[in-house]
């Protein structure tokens, strides 16, 4: 049975940011553009962190301003706290979907975030990370010796799934599953950066169970890492 509360979308936007490599049609607005309309059916807040008045201009095309909260925090791990801070005061059947400002999801997105729940995951990612797919000495995920890594494969209506090791910050999790586990959230989050990596190591360790659609239904806009097998050209 599917998941039919509506869902909540955190989505993180800055105008500052991490000096990284991404196609040109990655953007602010294309990204923002993107997930409005994928996620038209959810309820929508969004953290604008250090914006200029055009950004904020550009947001409030897509949402009003009561969905907006605009901070000056300056960095990724104080936004991913505060968007934890109002995830935690929904309750705990609520589907929560962090997203950052540089993502782009393909159409029905929705519905598959809701059917990775049905497996009893305790966090589900539509990024099918292409880390997974290459060794260590290749620039790859630690864990994944000759460019594979040691999973488990599911099946639901529309997808497959994989059981995987990490992500990053934008991925999907019940409230419930927030507040067992905030602790750990909280201690990867308290300098400037998120350690998503070592936070998710330490949330598998805890039998906290990471999977994500393969293909993927989602990229991260880093031109070295969109997820395989897919043109997400055609999705902005």
């Amino acid at each position: 049975m599917l998941y039919y509360k509506r869902m909540k979308i955190i989505y993180r936007i800055s105008d500052a940011g991490y000096n990284k490599v991404k196609p040109n049609y990655i953007d602010n607005e294309n990204c923002l553009k993107n997930a409005t309309e994928v996620f038209k059916d959810a309820d929508w807040s969004i953290i604008a962190d250090n914006v200029s008045k055009e950004t904020s201009d550009m947001i409030e095309k897509y949402k009003s301003k009561d969905h907006i909260y605009y901070a000056s925090e300056g960095n990724g791990a104080a936004t991913f706290n505060l968007a934890l801070d109002e995830a935690l005061t929904y309750g705990d059947d609520e589907i929560i979907y962090f997203i950052e400002n540089d993502y782009i999801h393909k159409p029905k997105s929705q519905k598959i975030l809701e059917e990775g729940f049905t497996l009893g995951a305790s966090f589900v990612s539509l990024y099918d990370h292409p880390d997974k797919y290459l060794s260590p000495s290749k620039g790859g995920n630690p864990y994944c010796e000759g460019g594979a890594e040691d999973t488990r494969v599911y099946l639901t209506n529309n997808c497959h799934w994989k059981v995987t090791n990490s992500t990053t910050m934008t991925f999907a999790s019940k409230v419930s599953t927030l507040k067992r586990i905030e602790g750990i959230l909280r201690k990867h989050t308290d300098t400037t950066h998120p350690n998503d990596f070592s936070m998710f190591l330490e949330l598998r360790e805890s039998n906290e169970l990471l999977i994500t659609p393969i293909p993927g239904y989602s990229t991260h806009g880093e031109t070295a890492w969109l997820s395989p097998l897919t043109n997400w050209k055609n999705y902005v």
